[in-house]
């Protein structure tokens, strides 16, 4: 007799928790719930992309000056000299690329292009 009783209380123990836990699950599942956890998902996503906004923006702060300071631009109005390095570079390169000659001596077309 006494383990009827412990199955029975067993088995009663069971079948509560079961439905509760099915109750649980179908309040959640019902439309007002549901609303409210995509609600706080969309909340939770603005924070986070606006969190990113601000880290961008302070990315993009720090790389403006370490820029500022590697090209001599200050905030004084007066530019320093920029190092002979950097600008020869620059100067020397040609802004043009010559234009192929052929056989003949004639620029255009060299004959060796496939059509």
């Amino acid at each position: 007799m006494f383990r009827r009783a412990f199955w029975f209380t067993t088995g009663a123990a069971a079948g509560v928790w079961a439905t509760n836990k099915v109750h649980r699950k179908l309040r959640r599942l019902q439309p007002d719930s549901l609303a409210a956890q995509a609600a706080d998902k969309a909340v939770e996503t603005g924070h986070r992309l606006r969190q990113f906004a601000v880290d961008v923006r302070a990315g993009m702060a720090d790389r403006e000056e370490q820029l500022h300071d590697a090209l001599g631009l200050t905030g004084s109005g007066d530019p320093r000299e920029l190092p002979a390095s950097h600008y020869r570079a620059v100067l020397e390169t040609p802004h043009r690329t010559p234009r192929a000659t052929g056989p003949s001596g004639i620029a255009g077309p060299t004959g060796n292009e496939d059509h």
